[in-house]
């Protein structure tokens, strides 16, 4: 299993600490964002990732370097012009899988989490799955959600079903980007037109998380994320 964070964002929101610094590099508790994601993902035995990047992706590069210090192996996948979720993904996908029939992981880098990563991968998804993503109650900023969940089911569904956010946190097929090179020639495009489509057909699965999630889409919440980490509210 390998494991790609994505870390293209401009962090526009978060100016003006993203004016020098790039998002994934700010810091909770005194170490960078996607360090976090990465020792989870280690702690889990995920040790092969691929870091996509724009804004300021030379820093990202340095400080990480091919990961020897964390105990992983890095491998980058540079966009002069961030491609949007979907297409950040499918340009890194020779990185992550040698067919279409393989899976991997993917991290939003601006977003903190404290899911167990080899408690979300399993079980292996049914060989007609397109993936499976991780859910968290609505928060404040965003109460209407992003997709329904048939609980009973454990698959999101178009018009039925208890309604969560997504947490950035997913398993993906690589049969989700068949035909996406014809569709999108420019290789820009968003991950959320692959996810309905496969939620109209029944094949995407999701998994609640009870636990701490947060977005870090704005300097205070980033804040808030800081008081809680270092008040040893989460981990």
């Amino acid at each position: 299993m390998k494991a790609m964070i994505l870390a293209a964002g401009l962090g526009t929101r978060m100016r003006p600490l993203t004016l020098t610094t790039p998002k994934p590099l700010l810091k909770v508790a005194d170490k960078p964002l996607i360090e976090w994601h990465i020792e989870r993902l280690v702690n889990a035995g995920i040790t092969d990732l691929v870091i996509n990047h724009a804004w300021l992706g030379d820093q990202i590069e340095d400080y990480l370097g091919m990961g020897n210090a964390l105990g992983c192996d890095i491998r980058y996948s540079p966009e002069g012009e961030p491609l949007e979720t979907g297409g950040g993904i499918f340009r890194a996908l020779p990185l992550l899988i040698d067919s279409p029939e393989e899976c991997f992981l993917v991290v939003n880098a601006d977003v903190f989490c404290d899911v167990s990563f080899s408690e979300f991968l399993k079980p292996e998804l049914n060989s007609n799955d397109m993936g499976r993503l991780l859910m968290v109650d609505n928060p404040d900023w965003h109460p209407n959600g992003d997709f329904l969940l048939n609980e009973s089911t454990g698959y999101l569904q178009v018009d039925q079903g208890r309604s969560l956010t997504y947490s950035g946190i997913s398993l993906l097929s690589g049969r989700l980007f068949e035909g996406c090179s014809e569709i999108y020639a420019d290789g820009v495009f968003g991950l959320a037109p692959l996810l309905l489509q496969a939620i109209a057909k029944n094949q995407l699965q999701a998994k609640r998380h009870a636990g701490f999630w947060s977005d870090i889409g704005t300097p205070e919440r980033l804040d808030a994320v800081n008081e809680k980490v270092k008040a040893g509210e989460v981990a």
